[in-house]
């Protein structure tokens, strides 16, 4: 039974009563028209009787944990533990063994005594009725603001399994039982990172990601075909370019180029060549620099042969809008570059997503600050880089209280757990990134989006569209 996997032997769904909350009826009908999930968790509780980790590799060849949860109906849940490389310095902590003899020092084998020590005798036979009360009881076991007690990576691993588990038992898909409110579910448009740089591989670039977005598609399924066939037109032009086709950390191809305006140029030519129109009815583009990454201790951004101000990497960004089909940047300014962002923001948050990452870490209380000094317009959401679901779905909350957009996101170490297919879905949020269109880790996302279109009834794309 592979990460995400479960099995429900034959059982009785118990009979629920309506609960009428402030976003409406619950147990009987969702205002959708669906059963809405939140009566199962009142009236179904979850009792675990086995909880277990296990060491594992992720797509980088590096230990995670696979989380496993059975309850006292014998149903398993399993949960695959994502690790980042380009991290922000506010993130919750991994906790990882440091013995260099085993895995340069990467090793996890203390986290998974954690997983099946403190925290099964603290969550295993204790009825629990929701999901919040399960990552409370996390949080105040671990007793540190950042989980480095415990490690990050084993608590978002047993919330992760702890929301299967609740999903089961009420016999919904997971993406129903992560859904907020009268918010609908959406399936998301697919950001595909086709050319990888900065921390994902070793070419020069200093911009970290360049993804393919199919705005204009009009389905899933379709969106994920534009995927595909762009990234076969790219790799033919990269080939007969005479450079590079090998692959960086999340599947993009990593040439040997140093500016990023020359992997513009390439990506709508392949977009061109794989017979899409380059733009938002089309495929649009969306960078993800890292600028943190690129960032010298004289607070010059390095990009190519550049050593660029805060004000000279926004008016470059100004002219790449201009004249290219870029509609979203995530991370154009380091992290702790405050003014900075406040700059980009003015300049071109009317027109442009800008995403914040490093320097929001997915944790409501500073997206909270950042709305607040007037930074970015929307937020990158990771499960591990906050700890757990239900602050995962705070965060979320907060952006939309907020008016910033959401778009939920894989770590460069993955494994082919699908989790965040239907926290995207779920959560309605529009937006999805996980990597290239290829390798079994990245396209595991994809295809679940796939599948959720074919089974169930579900609108495509960014919010407010039909």
């Amino acid at each position: 039974m592979g990460p995400g996997r479960e099995r429900e032997p034959p059982a009785a769904r118990k009979r629920v009563t309506r609960i009428r909350t402030s976003e409406g009826w619950y147990g009987g009908e969702h205002r959708s028209g669906r059963r809405n999930p939140l009566a199962y968790a009142v009236r179904m509780p979850l009792r675990v009787t086995a909880l277990t980790a296990t060491e594992i590799l992720d797509s980088r060849s590096r230990p995670t944990l696979l989380v496993s949860l059975e309850d006292e109906a014998g149903r398993k849940v399993t949960a695959g533990v994502p690790s980042g490389a380009s991290t922000g310095s506010r993130e919750a902590v991994e906790r990882r063994d440091g013995d260099v003899d085993r895995y340069g020092g990467l090793g996890v084998q203390r986290t998974v005594m954690a997983v099946e020590g403190e925290i099964a005798e603290r969550l295993s036979g204790e009825e629990w009725r929701d999901l919040e009360s399960v990552d409370r009881a996390l949080i105040t076991l671990d007793g540190t603001d950042d989980k480095g007690r415990l490690g990050a990576n084993a608590i978002v691993g047993v919330s992760m399994a702890f929301a299967r588990a609740f999903a089961l038992g009420a016999g919904i898909p997971l993406y129903r039982s992560l859904e907020r409110g009268s918010v609908a579910s959406r399936l998301p448009v697919p950001h595909f990172n086709v050319v990888n740089g900065g921390a994902h591989a070793q070419n020069g670039l200093a911009f970290q990601e360049f993804l393919l977005a199919p705005l204009g598609a009009p389905n899933v399924r379709e969106a994920v075909r534009a995927g595909a066939e762009v990234y076969a037109a790219l790799k033919a032009r990269l080939h007969a370019d005479g450079m590079s086709t090998g692959l960086g950390d999340e599947g993009g191809f990593a040439p040997a180029i140093s500016e990023p305006e020359q992997v513009l140029v390439l990506l709508v030519d392949a977009i061109g060549e794989a017979g899409y129109a380059a733009g938002r009815d089309g495929v649009a583009i969306a960078l993800d620099p890292a600028a943190s990454e690129f960032r010298r201790d004289d607070g010059l951004y390095e990009v190519g042969g550049s050593a660029l101000s805060s004000g000279e990497m926004i008016e470059r960004y100004a002219a790449i809008v201009d004249r290219y089909p870029v509609w979203s940047i995530e991370d154009g300014l380091a992290e702790d570059d405050q003014e900075g962002w406040v700059a980009l923001t003015e300049r071109l948050g009317d027109g442009v997503q800008l995403v914040g990452d490093d320097n929001f870490v997915t944790n409501p209380a500073i997206i909270r600050d950042a709305v607040e000094a007037g930074i970015g317009n929307a937020a990158l959401i990771k499960l591990n880089q906050v700890g757990t679901v239900t602050e995962t779905l705070e965060a979320i909350d907060v952006c939309r209280g907020a008016g910033y957009a959401q778009m939920i996101s894989h770590r460069s170490g993955e494994t082919t757990d699908d989790f965040i297919s239907d926290l995207a879905v779920g959560t309605g949020c529009g937006q999805l990134k996980s990597g290239a269109p290829a390798r079994g880790e990245r396209v595991a996302k994809y295809n679940r989006l796939i599948v959720l279109e074919r089974e169930e009834r579900l609108s495509y794309g960014l919010p407010g569209r039909p």
